[in-house]
């Protein structure tokens, strides 16, 4: 009893002092069946109308790194995205919030996972409250700036401060992969663990459930995606459906592109690879991968690149034709980090170096 005690002092300290401590799902299930079907009769499509664009050798940074930027598609289905947020730099007491990797919009509040280099597969996120931050009329760049004049701070300031929820650190992996699933109301990410840039520590794939309230895994399941010779470590980015269908998408080689589709349950998780084969990614990187609740379409995200699709469409043999896969085009050189919709349609890009949200002019594109 005493050991307890002791052990629990230290922690309730070290939360006071402001120290993050790791957060440790409350539960874990190691499933034992295989959680991928044999993939079968699968079929090339030529999604002609998506241009793959390759990572440039160098990202650029924000051309106006404390005020409004814009991101306009310049090829393919148009889109402008303008700043909403530039994301605080520093973080909260000082933290180096490098790094942001996903982003997921619910409500009136904005989820970021922010997972520093140095941390190496650890990370933390981070919840604005957007009505509340429109209600301060608080600007992009006061966004910015609200942890850096620590303590002296104005009452708006720590009004702003107020209106954002830091969580505590866990391990996330390369942390691309925060998604909603709209038919349970729960929260899930890829414990992806990395030694290098997308290269997998593990075969096994680990989805996190992570609560909206303490910013926290709270359940995560161990399994393996593999069908006799067939296998992949898991997913690197993650989407859901209304109907609650579970997405990720990879690049197994140069061109080809393989849209995976489950469910995913408390005690199972199960997964087929869809039979339509993309001949045409939408360029080097895997960068995210979006639901649009408004059209029912799919967004696989790339640097400069982004392709979509209908999800209904990927259901049992695939229907997709070439005309189906639209595609957008942008010649920015920013890294495009992630892409989420919110219920209405409206599109929010999340790019990196001089870290910012910006949001979509529309709904359906």
């Amino acid at each position: 009893m005493r050991r307890s005690y002791l052990l629990g002092t230290l922690i309730l300290s070290l939360g006071l002092l402001g120290i993050a401590t790791p957060a440790r799902a409350d539960i874990q299930v190691n499933q034992s069946v295989a959680a991928l079907a044999e993939p079968k009769d699968l079929t090339a499509l030529d999604d002609s109308l998506v241009h793959f664009v390759p990572v440039p050798s160098t990202y650029a940074n924000a051309a106006n790194p404390h005020g409004i930027n814009t991101i306009a598609s310049n090829q393919g289905s148009a889109v402008t995205f303008t700043t909403k947020y530039l994301l605080p730099v520093p973080g909260y007491q000082h933290q180096a919030w490098g790094d942001p990797q996903s982003s997921a919009v619910v409500g009136q509040y904005l989820y970021v996972v922010y997972c520093p280099t140095a941390w190496q597969n650890r990370g933390r996120i981070v919840r604005f409250d957007m009505a509340a931050l429109t209600s301060l009329r608080a600007t992009p760049q006061q966004v910015q700036t609200v942890y850096a004049k620590s303590p002296n701070q104005s009452a708006l300031e720590k009004k702003i401060q107020a209106a954002i929820k830091v969580g505590p650190a866990f391990t996330t992996g390369h942390g691309q992969s925060l998604a909603y699933d709209w038919a349970t109301q729960k929260f899930y990410m890829w414990c992806d663990r990395e030694s290098a840039p997308r290269i997998n520590m593990s075969q096994y794939g680990v989805l996190k459930e992570i609560s909206a309230t303490t910013l926290a895994p709270v359940h995560q399941i161990r399994f393996r995606l593999k069908a006799k010779t067939f296998a992949v470590p898991g997913g690197h980015v993650l989407a859901f459906d209304r109907a609650g269908h579970a997405y990720f998408w990879t690049r197994p080689d140069s061109g080809d592109v393989y849209i995976y589709q489950g469910t995913v349950r408390n005690n199972r998780v199960s997964f087929r690879l869809t039979k339509q084969i993309l001949e045409n990614g939408p360029g080097t990187c895997v960068q995210s991968m979006a639901y649009n609740p408004n059209n029912d379409r799919l967004y696989l995200v790339a640097d400069d690149s982004i392709a979509s699709l209908p999800a209904a469409k990927l259901a049992g043999s695939g229907h997709l034709t070439s005309a189906d896969v639209k595609w957008t085009g942008f010649a920015s050189t920013r890294e495009f980090e992630g892409l989420t919709f919110g219920s209405d349609g409206q599109a929010y890009l999340m790019s990196n170096h001089e870290p910012e949200i910006l949001v979509g002019n529309s709904l359906n594109w």
